[in-house]
């Protein structure tokens, strides 16, 4: 028996050293997740890449000839053929071109561990080469993670400071969640999860006679014991709401203006705006009602009840996944210092409850140990959502957050740990992106599409398969995770991969520094303790640490409270921001001169929503799935028993679903102008009319003829590729309109569940390629320009 850290939560298992036997949830955990049945049914699932494999256009006619990507069959090579052909391509990258020319991305949520934690490691091996070119900000609060620093302080500080859930649980009165307050989104972290503690939090809230307030589409998006009231505007409508609440506070003097006064500047710019003295249109609850559809007299109410409780206002992550996500998030740390509770015990604002399982976990003293990714030497970056501009725009500029910057044009990407096939926008326009390097080079467990659209991809372990340690961002359960089994194929462990490939490139002591994974281990280990008992913590040695199951990191408050510290005195405890307050008007945004994202927070009209004249009449809301982390482990238990006839479950209010002559069960069209994919309905009262819910996490399974349909059900071929503004660059892709419709014909067959086409490599006959789709090896001309290939 092992006990091993996920993202989703810690598990317990019995290993024959091969294969995982069972699973089960961590005995300590008070809330455990069923997401941990893919584990163990995900290990040595057909679609496990078990050998180094190599796209054969690219093995054949050289770097360049990325037009084959998704289509070809794979030959699978040695691992020593493998590493001369990574590393004399990255030479050949770097020598002609420099760091400039080189994507090395990782999302990140690869392993829980902290050593082997991929982006970590990608990131300190491609420095080792020189640098690359950085995808900076993120698909989950990329709107915000721009905007706040400016208006009140970064997200991570927002979120590792968060008032904790003992604090919300024993002060909040009135707990307004915009966006829903996630029940599967909060058993997830970054890193890791020990104990999920939300739901009993929850519970002690209401006991005590906490009231929340469910503003959402989708009305089980929320925590069923906080037995919600559910409010559920028309989708993009939430900045109108918010403003029409900010109105009522301010017409019938429930603002707490001393508290503007004192800790924020700009509010009279605002108010100016809100009460129609800009625009002659006032942002009143009548003004409102048209764009929302809540009632006036709903909204006046709910203004009041804000003003007479302790009130939290927190704002979901999947609120700024929109075009002009920027708007909601800043209204709702406007409306928190208009109610003057920011900095009090259970009210004030917070961006991420219910969004991720370490916030409301009170801050510790130290976060784990971490591998050092060293220093990046090129300037060059992009946010991670232009990286289809970047692909097929180089040289061309866009905005961002103050400056103006040109795409650089990319000849090789490097990508471990991540699956941009799932989380990016418009598939067929990145799939065309995805063709124009020269090279893609993939580290990958499995046969996504990432891997079935790279060039190189090089197998690598599971999380259970190698040693590690790890805990969740914020949280104070630090596991030693041994290896419980050995890995499956050939696979080897990233930072294994990474060093092999350093090594043959002459910089293996820059990278490893002449040490292996243990080695690692016990060095970053031994560094921690010391820092720690610099600052007067004791925690056991190595040894001692390894042995155990578990250890506790100290925290420094239970009790926190966000911001109290700038509440008790704002001129010795300022705020990062320019101003040391909160800027309900920020001057330094303003002078930006974006119309997307002026001075303050607005109403702007989104392009697509529901208020818009368009051929369809459905709002698609594509959030985050049930049963897995994005798409991790699609091909596990618990994601594949969620699927209708193999596909993704497609959630529409009953109204909508009599109204096409749909019923539960049936396989049906999504569909708009820039794509289409396929989903098996579920009829549910719960999604209000108007608007259907295709979670994302599918593994993108285009149509052999046609990369914009998706037999399988990813909305990614649905979702729209512009920016949230030109603020942050950031995606929209929770929003789209669509039509659905039901699926004539025969259901088309999924390729992605099984391996793809694999051929052993005639210049390595002594090995056969992988079970699953193995081909004779005449399926294509022997690859016989090795050198030109490798680009020699």
């Amino acid at each position: 028996m092992g006990t091993h850290l996920t993202h989703w939560g810690a598990f317990e298992a019995e290993s024959d050293g091969k294969s995982l036997r069972s699973v089960k949830p961590w005995s300590s955990d008070p809330d455990p997740r069923d997401i941990l049945d893919n584990v163990a049914s995900a290990q040595h699932h057909p679609t496990r890449v078990l050998r180094p494999a190599v796209r054969s256009g690219w093995l054949e006619h050289g770097p360049g000839s990325g037009s084959g990507r998704g289509s070809e069959p794979f030959v699978e090579v040695s691992w020593e053929r493998a590493i001369e052909l990574v590393s004399a391509e990255l030479s050949r990258v770097y020598a002609e071109y420099g760091p400039t020319a080189v994507y090395g991305c990782s999302y990140g949520w690869a392993s829980a561990g902290r050593f082997h934690h991929t982006q970590s490691q990608i990131h300190r091996f491609l420095n080792s080469l020189g640098g690359y070119v950085a995808g900076v900000t993120d698909y989950s609060y990329g709107a915000s993670g721009v905007l706040l620093p400016h208006v009140i302080a970064p997200p991570v500080e927002i979120m590792a400071k968060a008032t904790s859930w003992d604090v919300v649980s024993q002060n909040t009165q009135l707990f307004v969640a915009f966006g829903g307050l996630s029940e599967k989104n909060s058993g997830i972290g970054p890193g890791g999860i020990g104990r999920h503690v939300a739901r009993n939090a929850i519970k002690e809230a209401v006991a005590r006679g906490c009231r929340f307030i469910d503003v959402s589409p989708i009305a089980d998006d929320t925590y069923r014991e906080a037995q919600a009231e559910w409010i559920a505007p028309v989708p993009g409508s939430d900045a109108a709401l918010m403003l029409a609440l900010a109105f009522v506070l301010d017409a019938e003097n429930l603002a707490d203006s001393q508290f503007l006064d004192r800790y924020c500047v700009g509010a009279d710019r605002f108010l100016s705006y809100l009460r129609g003295e800009v625009d002659g249109a006032p942002k009143n609850p009548q003004w409102a009602e048209k764009l929302t559809s809540i009632p006036a007299e709903r909204i006046v109410r709910l203004a009041r009840e804000m003003a007479a409780s302790r009130t939290m206002i927190n704002i979901s992550w999947s609120m700024q996944r929109q075009q002009h996500g920027e708007q909601p998030v800043w209204l709702g740390v406007t409306l928190a210092a208009m109610l003057g509770q920011i900095g009090l015990p259970g009210g004030g604002f917070q961006h991420g409850y219910g969004s991720s399982a370490d916030v409301g976990l009170p801050l510790r003293v130290s976060s784990a140990p971490s591998f050092p990714q060293g220093r990046n030497q090129e300037p060059s970056y992009i946010p991670v959502a232009r990286i289809s501009d970047m692909l097929l725009e180089p040289g061309s500029q866009i905005d961002f957050n103050g400056n103006r910057l040109t795409l650089p044009k990319i000849e090789l990407i490097y990508w471990a740990g991540g699956n941009p096939f799932h989380h990016h926008q418009d598939l067929a326009k990145f799939r065309k992106a995805w063709s124009k390097p020269a090279t893609v080079i993939v580290n990958e467990q499995f046969w996504t599409s990432t891997a079935r659209h790279a060039d190189i991809v090089l197998p690598a372990t599971m999380t259970f398969e190698r040693n590690d340690y790890g805990a969740g961002r914020n949280d104070p359960t630090f596991f030693p995770m041994h290896a419980l089994t050995a890995p499956a194929g050939e696979a080897r462990d990233d930072f294994d991969i990474f060093a092999a490939v350093a090594e043959k490139m002459g910089r293996g002591d820059v990278f490893t520094e002449n040490r292996d994974t243990m080695g690692w281990l016990r060095h970053l280990y031994d560094g921690w303790q010391k820092r720690l008992a610099d600052k007067g913590t004791v925690v056991v040695d190595f040894d001692t640490f390894w042995a155990s199951e578990k250890i506790e990191i100290p925290v420094i408050k239970p009790d926190q409270v966000l911001f109290s510290e700038f509440r008790r005195d704002p001129i010795k405890n300022p705020l990062a921001t320019p101003s040391g307050k909160i800027e309900i008007f920020s001057s330094t945004i303003e002078s930006f001169g974006y119309p997307d994202c002026p001075g303050h927070p607005v109403w702007i009209e989104p392009d697509e929503w529901l208020g818009s004249a368009c051929d369809y009449p459905l709002h698609l809301i594509a959030n985050q799935p049930k049963t897995k982390l994005h798409s991790q482990l699609d091909i596990g238990a618990t994601s594949q028993k969620s699927k209708i006839q193999g596909r993704e479950p497609l959630r529409m209010n009953p109204e909508d679903a009599a109204a096409r002559g749909l019923s539960d069960g049936q396989v049906v069209l999504v569909r708009n102008d820039r794509g289409r994919c396929l989903g098996g309905l579920m009829v549910s009262a719960a999604i209000r009319p108007g608007v259907v819910q295709l979670s994302a996490g599918a593994w993108y399974d285009p149509a052999p003829d046609d990369p914009s349909f998706c037999r399988h059900g990813n909305p990614n071929v649905l979702t729209s590729d512009r920016p949230s503004s030109s603020l942050s660059q950031a995606t929209t892709a929770q929003h789209a309109l669509v039509e659905v419709e039901a699926w004539s014909g025969d259901i088309p067959e999924l390729d992605v569940l099984t391996a793809p086409v694999l051929v052993p490599d005639q210049k390595d006959a002594g090995h056969p390629a992988s079970p699953g789709n193995r081909q004779p090896s005449n399926v294509f001309a022997s690859g016989s320009n090795t050198h030109r290939a490798a680009g020699q």
